[in-house]
């Protein structure tokens, strides 16, 4: 009898299941066959973000909406950037060989040595960036580009949360945009927070940003946990409160609240949308190849040692973005 044919096998981090990152394990998977509207990609990075923090335990509550039990992928990640492998017959944007980088649909199927996927995400990586600076900018760089949009010189900026995977790009933009910018995070971290040009750094278990009444023209809260009814005190009059994550309780509380805050006061107190878009992750990365702003990376980790790379993420302990480098 003949022996079963032996299906290619390629290495992944798989998370078949929420919690903590013991939850996460490095295995093999089939290959993936891309249908005929998708790409074939050989990953050579991919970078971890908040939302991949959110979508490994499960909380808050809206990051089940890719399984509300477990996980309906099981290989976590969105921010990409490699090689065309393949593409199906209904593409003809990109080739085999072709450099790319961007977010995946649904964020997750980035930490795999191949993924299949959409190219309508994914941009062209610019030559003179290597794949891992490439896979830091995706969704930490949109999430800075929407959110700082309409800031001017001598505005004044507070960024909470500004020490992890995200913050670094809004720093960088508010700063090249001419602003004044307070960052809040970890003690721990006021010297790196300095180091990407903050002007002021606000330790989170000391002070109370939110007791800074009428100081901000805009207030990125990337870590909310306040009510919209007291982080509105920090904004000065017509200044702008954009929630980006967070509890969910605050997050409804926002979307309730923030209409009747702004007929009341006048400032703007709403949750940012930051949808999934490649012309967002095109003018971003024009502004990184032009030396306005960079990604920052705080550790490089092996696919093999995603779950320790999970693990420093978890804790807050990473200084921007960290990257999983695959073979």
């Amino acid at each position: 009898m003949a022996a079963a044919r032996q299906e290619p096998l390629m290495r992944a981090a798989l998370q078949d299941r929420y919690g903590t990152p013991e939850v996460v394990r490095v295995g093999d998977l089939p290959d993936p066959v891309p249908a005929a509207d998708q790409i074939l990609i050989e990953v050579k990075a991919a970078s971890l973000n908040g939302s991949d923090r959110e979508n490994l335990s499960g909380r808050p509550f809206y990051s089940r909406v890719g399984g509300l039990r477990r996980p309906r992928d099981p290989v976590p990640g969105s921010d990409v950037a490699g090689v065309v492998a393949a593409v199906g017959n209904a593409v003809s944007e990109y080739a085999p060989g072709d450099e790319v980088f961007g977010e995946l649909a649904g964020y997750r199927g980035g930490l795999a040595e191949l993924v299949a996927t959409s190219p309508k995400l994914l941009a062209r990586k610019p030559p003179g960036l290597s794949f891992t600076e490439a896979a830091a900018i995706p969704q930490a760089g949109s999430i800075a580009y929407r959110s700082t949009r309409g800031v001017r010189p001598g505005d004044r900026v507070l960024v909470n949360g500004a020490g992890g995977a995200g913050g670094a790009f809004v720093v960088g933009l508010a700063k090249h945009l001419g602003a004044d910018v307070t960052a809040v995070d970890r003690a721990d971290k006021a010297d790196y927070l300095a180091g990407l040009g903050a002007d002021d750094t606000v330790d989170f278990a000391t002070e109370d940003w939110s007791d800074h009444r009428d100081r901000y023209d805009l207030i990125v809260d990337l870590v909310a946990h306040r009510s919209p009814y007291r982080v509105h005190r920090a904004l000065r009059k017509g200044g702008s409160y954009l929630l980006l994550g967070g509890h969910t309780r605050i997050l409804l509380a926002t979307l309730t609240a923030g209409p009747a805050i702004r007929a009341a006061t006048g400032k703007q107190v709403k949750v940012q949308v930051v949808p999934q878009s490649r012309e967002d992750l095109e003018a971003v990365t024009a502004l990184v190849t032009e030396g306005a702003v960079a990604p920052v990376i705080d550790r490089i980790y092996p696919l093999e040692e995603t779950p320790e790379a999970y693990a420093r993420l978890a804790a807050g302990d990473n200084q921007g973005k960290i990257v999983i480098k695959l073979p």
